[in-house]
């Protein structure tokens, strides 16, 4: 993409509103617009990193064995009546009446729509297990929204509804997908820390939230250090395997970690000073199980192989997207910009022509830009008659992850600045040393490009 067919609103000074760096850093880099408060427009930067989030996340819920679905965003009370949470949901919920006077709500969260979608169709433990999940939109209004993506009132929310005969294989589906957390936030660069939560108004009794450690963290949390390296699960799991699903999260919940709100003073006092870690954190994850809640008002039940009937036991399993574009960035940032770990940067490498309009300079360019889309690489050229000073800023603000430098002092030798925005590596290379970098091709590619 050529910034000058982009549309990147770069704000050069901080905005007044913004109180954590997230916030400032995504209105500066042109990713987000306030609409209202806590309703923001995601702007075409903001939009590609959050479908760079979505796509992580669908393919570890896929992997997981959940199926993707959606929902509509407008609920009916009556379902909300069905299960006893309309009245106790309180003034978070928007709720709305239709032209006909039937009461109607912005959904907050799907256990409800998901639990009557279930039991129109499903009658028999042989169609058990299931796992459904969609990415949409909810609506909570907060009384003070505040801090950008990270508490607003319009967000995404890919929740998934699990639902099982038993507790047994109710424990099984918790554990696949705290299994896919885990491997799903170390793909976006993040070490989240699973730890006892509360449920909430979700309900149940077995909880836990992903926390990834922040200084501007929500709340307090505290756990043991030696979850900042315990290894994350590997790609080639067998989620049918209950043993070692289990044996995954025995290893995960086997120290001690927990937020404020279950945070046990003895316990952590038992710890090893050395070994006691108390941060601030932010949730990017939650997943609960809770039984037969929302199935036993709602009677979706399903016949047992003894032909008795009795109701689900279900789970719900949460990932904000739109919150974690800015946890992410409160994870990777400095006092230029973004730091944005690959898998999720907006473009992979960005280049920068240092003076527009040079033959030479201007050819330079078009060739990286040329051959690594052809490559397949996300490429961000910035082509606008800046001063280079101001070229830096932009591409340091909005984090690419590779920076390729031409100007005509490098190119006299037949080189090029190459810059890793995370820690600042530079390395002066020839154009093709940069191609077979930032994208080698794979020896059938290179072969069949060979001049016959």
């Amino acid at each position: 993409m050529r910034l000058s067919r982009f549309f990147l609103p770069i704000l050069r000074e901080t905005p007044k509103e913004a109180d954590i760096a997230s916030h400032r850093l995504l209105l500066r880099a042109g990713m987000i617009r306030q609409e209202a408060a806590g309703i923001y427009a995601f702007l075409p930067l903001g939009l590609k990193v959050l479908d760079k989030v979505c796509r992580i996340i669908r393919e570890e819920q896929d992997r997981s064995g959940a199926v993707e679905m959606l929902m509509p965003t407008v609920q009916s009370a009556e379902l909300w009546k069905e299960s006893g949470r309309y009245d106790d949901y309180g003034k978070e919920m928007l709720r709305i009446r239709d032209r006909h006077d039937r009461e109607m709500l912005y959904g907050p969260t799907n256990e409800e729509m998901i639990t009557e979608i279930f039991r129109a169709y499903v009658r028999s433990y042989k169609d058990l297990p299931l796992n459904l999940y969609h990415l949409q939109w909810k609506f909570r209004d907060e009384v003070r929204p505040r801090f950008g993506l990270m508490r607003g009132r319009e967000f995404l929310m890919k929740d998934a509804y699990s639902f099982d005969l038993d507790y047994e294989g109710a424990r099984h589906a918790y554990n696949k997908m705290f299994v896919a957390y885990l491997r799903t936030f170390a793909r976006m660069g993040l070490k989240a820390i699973p730890m006892v939560a509360d449920t909430g108004p979700i309900g149940g009794n077995l909880s836990h939230e992903f926390i990834i450690l922040a200084q501007t963290g929500e709340s307090e949390v505290f756990c043991h250090r030696d979850y900042l390296a315990m290894p994350v699960p590997e790609a080639g799991l067998d989620f049918d395997d209950v043993a070692g699903m289990q044996a995954i999260v025995d290893q995960w919940t086997s120290l001690y970690a927990a937020t404020s709100e279950k945070h046990d003073e003895a316990a952590f006092a038992a710890i090893p000073e050395a070994d006691r870690v108390s941060a601030r954190g932010i949730e990017v994850g939650h997943i609960f199980y809770f039984g037969t809640k929302y199935s036993a008002p709602m009677k979706a039940v399903v016949a047992h192989p003894d032909g008795s009937e009795k109701p689900v036991h279900m789970g719900s399993y949460g990932i904000g997207p739109s919150r974690l574009v800015a946890a992410i960035i409160e994870a990777f940032h400095d006092d230029a910009g973004i730091v944005w770990p690959e898998p999720v940067a907006p473009f992979s490498v960005a280049v920068v022509n240092l003076k527009q309009g040079d033959a030479a300079t201007d050819a330079a360019c078009e060739s990286l830009y040329r051959d690594l889309s052809a490559r397949g690489v996300e490429v961000l050229y910035h082509d606008l008659d800046e001063r280079p000073g101001a070229k830096f800023a932009t591409v340091d603000l909005i984090g690419v992850p590779w920076q390729i430098l031409v100007g005509p002092r490098g190119l006299k030798e037949g080189k090029v600045e190459l810059k890793r925005r995370s820690g600042d590596q530079r390395d002066m290379l020839t154009p093709a040393e940069v191609l077979e970098r930032l994208a080698p091709q794979a020896p059938a590619a290179r072969d069949a490009a060979l001049p016959v």
